[in-house]
């Protein structure tokens, strides 16, 4: 009987080991990443060479069929171009199929440790060339953690408080999960600039911002058992806003809250009113000389007429001598390169003076106002993320 019941017991672990597996099979690109979702980040478009290099041996392998092409050693540098259909690796042509080659280590279980170099840039994970038109795109085939360790540092200050740059890891990798296959048209899954999240690779890297990975290994927020997401901008200039007044869409843990400080970030544009109402003319909305413009003062808290509840300005009225047209707040960020909705308008002496507040969308994390719950009310990064996405669950998913 004792050993039958060891027996069971055993059975059950392993029964508790699948199942705590699942939902990570369910993210990750392949069963080689079985324990940390892989990553294809898009680094380069209509490439037409590329000069590679890696401090470990590597194999050049066909994407869709697994076979091995060739092999390079370790720190041996090479060009690549592609020609007629085919790659050219050092000069020798490599036939692959449509899905690309890959250039990265034999055993895939190494993939975090591999550290590969792009026309010098050094690249944690291997590289993947994908075929496009007469050129390829170049990917980066990253794990899920060393990924943000080219990303945190460059969306957070890395010697903030420390509980402020953990919920901005949590933010980051609930983002880049939710948002995998965001580029699936072009090959991978997230790009490396501010329409994903800022990627520079090891260059980026920081010991701190680091520390704050490794620190919250695997943890997301979830909604509904998915990663969220987790939206962040600099600063709220007050308050955050509701997903409705941005996108047009409720989205439920992405609710206005009020930040420690209010009007926070001031910033200042003039536009001579001649250039203002050209712009405007140039979208389709033509008022003539520009008279007046009506938009109400900013309130927290309280939408009003033009103004969504989180102060921002959502629709401005602008009359001049050959009508009237009203404008989004959204359209005005876009057209004259504001750094928020958060705004207010004067018309004086033929200039259109725009003072504001904040620096973003408004949706999701404040960095800024992190920072500040983290310095003055002690915070620690549970509670800075549930202030920001209402409603959401922090799961280690891996």
């Amino acid at each position: 009987m004792g050993s039958k019941k060891s027996f069971l017991r055993y059975l059950l672990r392993q029964l508790v080991l699948v199942m705590l597996a699942l939902p990570l099979l369910a993210v990750g690109s392949s069963a080689e990443a079985a324990w940390q979702p892989e990553l294809l980040v898009g680094l380069q478009k209509g490439a037409a060479s590329v000069q590679l290099s890696s401090d470990s041996p590597l194999v050049i392998r066909d994407v869709a069929s697994g076979k091995i092409l060739a092999k390079k050693l370790a720190r041996d540098s090479f060009s690549v171009t592609f020609s007629q259909g085919a790659f050219l690796v050092a000069g020798n042509k490599v036939t692959a199929g449509t899905a690309g080659i890959d250039f990265v280590v034999e055993d895939a279980r190494q993939l975090a440790a591999q550290v590969s170099r792009i026309d010098g840039k050094a690249y944690r994970g291997a590289v993947r060339l994908l075929p496009a038109g007469t050129g390829f795109t170049v990917i980066n085939r990253v794990t899920t953690e060393e990924y943000l360790k080219g990303v945190v540092p460059e969306e957070m200050p890395p010697e903030w408080n420390m509980e402020a740059v953990k919920a901005q890891a949590i933010a980051a990798r609930s983002f880049a999960l939710s948002h995998r296959k965001r580029h699936s048209k072009d090959g991978y899954d997230l790009c490396a600039t501010t329409h994903c999240q800022q990627y520079q690779g090891i260059r980026a890297e920081r010991a701190r911002s680091s520390e704050a990975i490794k620190a919250t290994y695997g943890e997301v927020l979830t909604f509904q058992g998915r990663p969220i997401e987790a939206l962040f901008h600099t600063d709220s200039g007050g308050m955050t806003e509701n997903s409705e007044d941005v996108w047009g869409s409720r989205i439920s843990y992405l609710r206005s809250v009020k930040e420690l400080h209010a009007k926070s970030y001031p910033w200042d544009k003039n536009i001579s009113a001649e250039q203002f109402t050209a712009v405007l003319a140039k979208h389709g909305k033509t008022i003539g000389t520009l008279k007046s413009i009506t938009l109400p003062p900013i309130s927290f808290g309280k939408a009003s007429a033009g103004r969504t509840s989180a102060g921002r300005a959502a629709q401005v009225r602008f009359t001049g001598t050959k009508g009237t047209a009203v404008v989004s707040g959204n359209d005005l960020r876009s057209w004259f390169g504001l750094k928020s909705t958060l705004f207010e308008m004067t018309y004086k002496g033929n200039v259109v003076m725009i003072h504001g507040y904040g620096w973003g969308h408004g949706l999701g994390l404040s960095q800024w106002g992190a920072k500040a719950l983290a310095d003055e009310k002690g915070y620690k990064y549970p509670a800075i993320l549930a202030h920001y996405y209402q409603g959401t669950e922090r799961k280690k998913l891996y």
